[in-house]
């Protein structure tokens, strides 16, 4: 029965038992307690049992159903909240959501210790927020990147990261402005930056931009590469040789730049640039050896070569002598072969 009910029935009920005694004794009886007397009729000293009954009663009903609505509203809100946590947990930001009840304390404490992942499977669920937020998380899994005004990340998130990146990959305007002011990024965004950059940029536009950057030797090799493509933009030895000496380049590492210049700067300009390289960083002397062979300058690998002692760069004195009894061999396809 609801509460409504029971009042209008119990009311009812009252006025009848009320209207019967008084039909049947209409008198009045007189109590006295403590020299207090109160004369009332009969028939209302019959209901006043009744009334107080009738007021306990409603009021026990009335304060568990205030509590039990409150209770109600509390698990509406938890709902509404566990909502919350979800979609925040998705994004990777901190949850400092509160709960009322125990039930969603307990849930949003597990919820809190596990790693949220969206999987390439479809995903679907009534909420429709939900929905939106993993389609665009899919999209940053796959490398789109997402506006921050569609999806409000935690810029310290990995999430946020990886979106990032995608910004990176998708406006090259954007990787200039990062090469520009470097101290914001990440070493990873600025060297996703620079290669991006340097395929798609002019190399008038590398030139100015590489100096702000800590190359690595990958880094590096893309801009030989774009150097050695644009060979009238080409950058000058002093630089070569500070970036290579940054780099801690090898004898090998040395070797390859030779090869990928070979082919795109002028004779005496890679002498040139091999002999300087060779004046600062020893182990750039064999490279150098290389360039002279490769232009057949082999008068002038002999004179090198008596600055060395005569166990050092066996290689090259071989050649030498190969040369010199008539047999004819490339250095390439003797030593450099790749």
């Amino acid at each position: 029965m609801g509460l409504k009910k029971y009042i209008v029935f119990s009311i009812l009920l009252i006025i009848l038992i009320f209207g019967y005694v008084f039909s049947v004794e209409p008198g009045e009886y007189k109590i006295t307690v403590l020299d207090i007397s109160l004369t009332l009729p009969i028939a209302v000293w019959v209901i006043l049992p009744l009334l107080v009954l009738f007021i306990g009663s409603v009021s026990h009903m009335l304060y568990y159903s205030l509590k039990s609505y409150l209770k109600y509203r509390a698990i509406l809100k938890d709902e509404e909240n566990i909502m919350q946590s979800i979609k925040a947990y998705l994004l990777q930001k901190g949850d400092k959501t509160s709960y009322k009840t125990k039930a969603f304390k307990d849930i949003s404490n597990i919820l809190s210790q596990i790693n949220f992942e969206v999987k390439d499977s479809n995903f679907t669920t009534s909420n429709n927020e939900i929905n939106k937020i993993v389609s665009l998380i899919k999209d940053i899994n796959n490398g789109i990147y997402v506006q921050d005004k569609e999806i409000k990340l935690e810029p310290t998130s990995k999430l946020a990261h990886k979106n990032l990146l995608n910004k990176v990959d998708a406006e090259i305007d954007f990787c200039v402005e990062i090469l520009k002011k470097p101290m914001n990024y990440n070493s990873d965004v600025i060297k996703k930056a620079f290669l991006n950059v340097v395929d798609q940029k002019s190399m008038t536009t590398v030139k100015k931009l590489y100096e702000n950057v800590s190359l690595d030797k990958e880094m590096g090799k893309k801009l030989f590469e774009k150097s050695a493509k644009n060979p009238d933009f080409a950058i000058v030895n002093e630089e070569v040789i500070k970036i290579t000496k940054n780099l801690d380049y090898d004898k090998n590492d040395y070797l390859e730049l030779a090869k990928l210049y070979k082919d795109a700067y002028q004779p005496d300009d890679l002498i040139s640039l091999f002999e300087d390289l060779s004046k600062e960083i020893e182990c750039s002397t064999e490279a150098y050896l290389y360039v002279l062979f490769e232009f057949e300058m082999i008068d002038r690998v002999r004179e090198l070569l008596t600055s060395y002692a005569d166990e050092e760069y066996p290689a090259f004195r071989a050649f030498i002598d190969l040369k010199d009894a008539g047999k004819q061999y490339s250095l390439e396809s003797l030593c450099f072969k790749s």
